[in-house]
């Protein structure tokens, strides 16, 4: 009865050890589980990031083959020609001309080129020279200035300055109608009549000539404006070296010195290559 009764108890045991673990449906170890879904996530990772670094490798393949393939050819800029032949000049300094070192101060400004003649009205030459440098000056390019300055060697060359630049004024506010005209009667007066105007009286009368009164040639004569232009004049001369060549001489914006010579065409075609020279500072 006994031995029956162990048997029965074997026999339920069993029966309910086959209910918790069916034939075929095995229990899978949790740990094995979760080792192997981390090591397929893994795997995942690792394949996208080989996938990642293989496309950023063909993206800096090809970005170096593009600085690789620029680089094998130098860019050349397009450039214009700008070169000249150079210029043939007729005329030598030290022969036709003088350099002044260094370059002197000028009666105008800067903005044009200036070409000056120092003159007296007791100089025959000056006397010459004057008509073709009124009409060679009357053919002048805008960007050149003329002007003239009276050399001071003596009393009578300083009151002959005076005279003109008290001239110069008069005809700058208008009351001297014609400075051209009065410039030309004075050279006339000295070398053609004999009148050497060698006194302020004489001198006075000249301009009452030309419709000056006594008054505004009084006011002007000693006025500070007409001293202040001789000082100026003075200085030039001797900046200018005009001692060493007398008159007349012309300076070409302070930076070469043409001494008078008999052939006039040539003098003013020494002025004019100078001038070009100028142009091409």
């Amino acid at each position: 009865m006994k031995q029956l009764f162990a048997l029965f108890v074997v026999m339920l045991t069993l029966a309910a050890c086959s209910q918790e673990q069916e034939p075929g449906e095995p229990v899978a170890d949790e740990a094995a589980v979760e080792a192997e879904a981390t090591g397929t996530v893994a795997e995942e990772a690792v394949d996208a990031a080989e996938e990642v670094t293989e496309e950023t490798q063909e993206v800096v393949e090809e970005s170096a083959a593009v600085e690789e393939e620029a680089g094998d050819e130098a860019i050349v800029l397009a450039m214009a020609d700008t070169s000249e032949p150079a210029r043939e000049w007729k005329f030598k300094e030290g022969t036709h001309y003088a350099r002044l070192v260094p370059t002197q101060p000028t009666v105008g400004g800067a903005g044009k080129i200036e070409v000056s003649e120092v003159f007296n009205y007791t100089c025959p030459h000056c006397y010459d020279l004057d008509p073709i440098l009124n009409k060679w000056v009357a053919d002048l390019p805008p960007e050149v200035r003329f002007v003239r300055i009276p050399g001071m060697f003596n009393r009578v060359a300083e009151l002959h300055a005076q005279m003109y630049y008290t001239a110069e004024l008069l005809a700058a506010d208008g009351t001297l109608p014609d400075m051209g005209q009065f410039h030309s009667t004075v050279f006339d007066e000295f070398h053609r009549r004999g009148n050497r105007l060698l006194a302020v009286d004489s001198i006075e009368r000249l301009f009452a000539r030309f419709g000056v009164s006594a008054d505004d040639f009084n006011k002007t004569w000693n006025s500070f404006p007409v001293n202040q232009k001789m000082r100026v004049a003075a200085d030039l001369g001797r900046r200018y070296g005009v001692a060493l060549t007398g008159v007349p001489v012309i300076i070409i914006n302070g930076k070469y010195r043409v001494p008078n010579v008999s052939n006039k065409q040539e003098l003013l075609d020494i002025i004019e290559e100078l001038l070009a020279r100028e142009g091409l500072r």
